[in-house]
């Protein structure tokens, strides 16, 4: 069924593209990149299902001659939650949305799937949910396997949540939206989990070495990234924590050269545009907080949004909390830090995030050292000498991170291993061979890879 999908909506191929083209205003090429990962996604969770692994079968076999107490036969694996409702993304409208990773991983665990289309991206959510319609029909799977609603505002969204036939829910957006699920689905008589991918700014932390080898270059990448998608992503790197050294100015002067010469590129919608503009004015209007550059205005039939840059001292970022808050959109911060002590105190009280990155050279190594256990206690993912935005479907990936970047800091929305969110284990003890799932029987029909009295391989 996920690979049929995958053709299906090939199938439709220039229709969609053009048609996320006109609902969004994203640009034609990125459209066929997003199109190509959200079909190579579906297919890599095709090959997963194939390759059971995902399902940790282990078996214990009894030991009935045991003293003083015999050991019973005991066997394991991983069953489907139930059915899941996926709220699709207004950024990504193929890979995060309607077949995007939640759909595709959710499906791949075997649970029916209700997505809530967005209301940014409708035409493109009907045609890629009739493709998927399609595929369920082609492979003979149940007529609930998947289905679609529409709807503006927040009671339908609610109403999903809080149904008494959904065990857990998938969702991208806003911490204002994916807090107000996770309330609504622990105040069910039945809480189920939310798997909820919020807020991130996305700190990137410049050494000395690295500014004073390549501070140019690393404040041109910079800008590039945070104005890929026009900022709309949320691994945009909002946030930067620059320790002044030589090469410093080299960096700033680098990124403000390439902010001024940025277009303005459209925005997803009027509602995002007007939170990006109240977001940059917060920023601007805030005690100590200097304006770097800004970018050129645009000219589109969609809402616009310039690109942004500002600077600070540490001592005022300290001062004020609200300068660590997402602003959705190309702009981002430059934090002036002292030395090592102030940096440190600085990344021990930002929130939870889904990437951390520092960009370091071989003269950097000692910090490095003691930076790397608070990383991994910041963000799901940590990048070094890049940048956070793109994120690869494969199985080593994280996409996710404490609160409140995510709010199921031990999953990851992206990669194979989210597949995990939707499926719990079973416990088979005693089981008569004949009513052994397949999975588990003695001479493995499938060939998996399983974990027998605690030793791995396909027995």
């Amino acid at each position: 069924m996920l690979e049929c999908i995958a053709e299906e909506v090939e199938s439709i191929g220039d229709q969609l593209v053009a048609r996320v083209v006109a609902e969004t205003g994203i640009p034609e090429t990125r459209v066929h990149g997003e199109l190509a990962r959200t079909t190579n996604q579906l297919r890599v969770f095709a090959a997963v299902v194939r390759e059971g692994s995902y399902l940790g079968a282990r078996i214990d076999r009894g030991a009935p001659d045991r003293t003083p107490l015999p050991r019973p036969d005991l066997r394991q694996q991983k069953i489907p939650l139930g059915p899941v409702v996926v709220f699709a993304a207004s950024n990504f409208p193929l890979a995060f949305s309607v077949a995007g990773g939640d759909t595709a991983s959710a499906l791949a665990a075997g649970c029916p799937v209700v997505v809530k289309a967005h209301s940014s991206h409708p035409g493109v959510s009907e045609m890629v949910g009739r493709a998927i319609r399609a595929a369920v029909q082609a492979t003979d799977l149940p007529e609930g396997t998947f289905s679609m609603l529409h709807g503006p505002g927040r009671d339908l969204g609610i109403s999903l949540v809080t149904h008494p036939r959904i065990k857990a829910i998938g969702f991208t957006g806003s911490r204002a939206g994916g807090l107000a699920l996770v309330k609504a689905a622990a105040n069910r008589s039945e809480p189920i989990p939310v798997f909820a991918e919020m807020s991130s700014v996305n700190p990137v932390l410049l050494l000395p070495g690295a500014l004073a080898a390549r501070g140019a270059e690393i404040g041109r990448t910079y800008i590039a990234s945070i104005t890929t998608g026009n900022g709309q992503l949320c691994t945009s790197p909002g946030l930067v924590l620059a320790m002044e050294a030589d090469g410093f100015h080299d960096f700033l002067n680098a990124a403000q050269e390439t902010v001024t010469g940025s277009i303005a590129q459209p925005m997803l919608s009027a509602t995002i545009s007007e939170e990006y503009a109240r977001g940059v004015e917060r920023l601007r209007s805030t005690d100590g907080v200097e304006t770097v550059a800004s970018g050129k205005a645009g000219n589109t039939i969609h809402s616009a949004g310039r690109t942004w840059l500002f600077t600070v001292d540490a001592d005022a970022f300290l001062r004020n909390p609200q300068l660590s808050e997402e602003v959705f959109g190309a702009v981002s911060l430059v934090v002036r830090v002292r030395d090592l002590e102030q940096l440190l105190q600085i990344m021990r009280r930002l929130e939870g995030q889904l990437t951390a990155t520092v960009h370091l050279d071989s003269a950097d190594r000692e910090i490095a050292g003691q930076l790397l256990p608070e990383l991994e206690l910041l963000a799901g993912r940590v990048v070094v000498n890049g940048w956070p935005t793109g994120v690869e479907v494969c199985a080593a990936v994280v996409h996710g991170g404490p609160f409140p970047a995510t709010s199921a800091p031990a999953t990851t929305s992206v990669g194979t291993r989210a597949i995990d969110r939707f499926l719990r284990p079973v416990s088979y003890q005693n089981m008569p061979a004949d009513f052994l799932p397949v999975e588990l029987q003695d001479d493995n029909p499938r060939g998996l890879w399983r974990r027998v009295d605690n030793e791995l391989g396909r027995h």
